[in-house]
């Protein structure tokens, strides 16, 4: 991430703001955030999924747009599926209004998978035809659409034993979970570690990487959860609307917080000393972690190709599976919205677009 934009989304966003964005999907953000910054053919257009203004799933048109083309260092890809994440609907509808401020009309979808069928000046690592997958900045975007602009320094290779579908569903969840186990909570092997909502997007392959690391895996999740949670890898999974986690999960050492709300400060009582808990989604009271001897930190996740093509060497070994709940097609963004907003996605939802 820039740097810059990484000091003005500290500055100028308040905590709760910045925290509210599922799987810290921030990398990258501007206040003016354009509907695509990439030159485009005036000629040529595509068929995308816009919005015009902010509100509800029905402000989500179907409609064609101007076809990019790429710069210096970017990429031309044929996309073949969009992710679709919670930061998905929250932007759309204007939650974050103020703090993110987007050009209408505006193209979301921040993970993608598909082909390349341009490249710009400068791109060595990818030609024409690849099959890559990326995270594509959020000041950026523009998933849901027939073509999106990829810098080269975001995208990987797809791993080779999965479909479009599945590699769509990986870049921004995989890698927040990646980052925040790894680079900020420093998890390593026989230590224990807490995932919040193992179930959902980013906890599914959270638990998969903290087992694969080799730690002792506890994931909270609901009572028709539990079987699948546990077939990722998890060796307890506290039903969370039955007991309070609190009362039965002792001496972790890592806890990610993927779910916000009051159960970010109720899992400074689970850590032990020297412990550290990695939000994605709540706000953290450090006082409260403080007189426990236990460390907090938030986290943005940033795209990183290089961090993509690890986790893409993990799925190829088979240490690492995507889940995805449910297919649309991109027309029936709309209806992936409202899925999501539901709160009861287990993995992800994807768009089919190619």
């Amino acid at each position: 991430m820039d740097i810059n934009l990484l000091s003005w989304l500290s500055t100028s966003l308040s905590p709760l703001s910045r925290l509210a964005l599922p799987g810290a999907v921030a990398a990258g953000v501007a206040v003016g955030i354009a509907s695509h910054a990439a030159a485009a053919d005036s000629a040529a257009t595509m068929k995308a999924v816009r919005i015009h203004d902010y509100g509800d799933a029905s402000k989500l048109v179907f409609e064609d747009a101007p076809k990019p083309s790429p710069a210096k260092g970017e990429m031309l890809v044929k996309v073949q599926a969009a992710g679709v994440n919670p930061v998905d609907w929250k932007i759309r509808s204007g939650l974050f209004r103020g703090g993110l401020d987007f050009t209408m009309p505006a193209t979301l979808g921040f993970d993608i998978a598909g082909e390349v069928a341009e490249v710009g000046e400068g791109v060595k690592k990818f030609e024409k035809g690849d099959k890559v997958f990326a995270y594509l900045a959020l000041n950026r975007g523009g998933g849901y659409a027939e073509y999106a602009i990829v810098k080269e320094n975001e995208a990987a290779a797809m791993p080779k034993e999965l479909d479009f579908v599945k590699a769509a569903a990986t870049p921004l969840t995989a890698l927040t979970a990646w980052q925040c186990l790894f680079d900020v909570a420093k998890l390593d092997k026989g230590q224990t570690a807490l995932v919040h909502a193992g179930a959902g997007g980013v906890g599914h392959f959270a638990v998969q990487l903290a087992k694969w690391k080799g730690a002792k895996v506890i994931a909270t999740a609901s009572a028709g959860n539990i079987e699948f949670v546990k077939s990722l890898g998890a060796d307890e999974v506290v039903d969370y609307k039955s007991v309070r986690f609190e009362d039965v999960v002792k001496d972790v050492d890592v806890v990610l917080d993927t779910v916000g709300d009051d159960t970010t400060n109720r899992s400074a009582a689970v850590l032990r000393r020297g412990g550290i808990l990695v939000s994605i989604a709540g706000d953290p009271d450090p006082a409260k972690f403080a007189e426990r001897g236990v460390r907090v930190a938030t986290h943005l996740v940033e795209p990183n190709g290089e961090q993509l093509a690890r986790i893409a060497k993990l799925i190829e070994s088979g240490g690492v599976k995507p889940h995805v709940s449910q297919q649309l097609p991109l027309k029936d963004a709309a209806k992936a919205h409202q899925q999501s907003e539901s709160g009861r996605t287990r993995g992800k939802i994807v768009l089919v677009v190619g």
